[in-house]
């Protein structure tokens, strides 16, 4: 079964690569949580630890990936400074990213806060 939902040979290359990294993204951060439920419940403590180093390597994976999408699908970028490595609420994060400043496509509406 394909992973692709429309015609492969329609799709440039530039689309085709994001498939790939979306698919790789969400392949890394299932391995994570399968190594992370076996940290979890392992009871031998070196082989916890060699799960957890995996899992932790998986992480890496993923990240490099993240930051793949951020250089070249757009979207990311501006989300990512919006919600990453910030203080308090996500929430918080995503009402101070958005008040007023634009519409559903990300197009300016002009009209200022509604507060």
């Amino acid at each position: 079964m394909s992973a692709y939902h429309e015609p492969v040979e329609l799709l440039d290359e530039k689309t085709r690569n994001i498939s790939r990294a979306i698919n790789s993204m969400k392949e890394e951060l299932e391995a994570v949580d399968w190594y992370n439920q076996r940290v979890a419940v392992c009871q031998d403590e070196e082989l916890r630890g060699i799960l957890a180093h995996n899992r932790d390597e998986e992480i890496e994976h993923a990240c490099m990936v993240l930051e793949w999408l951020r250089r070249n699908m757009g979207g990311w970028d501006q989300e990512l400074r919006t919600y990453l490595f910030q203080e308090g609420s996500v929430l918080d994060a995503e009402e101070g990213g958005e008040a007023g400043e634009s519409g559903p496509s990300g197009t300016s509406l002009g009209i200022g806060t509604l507060k």
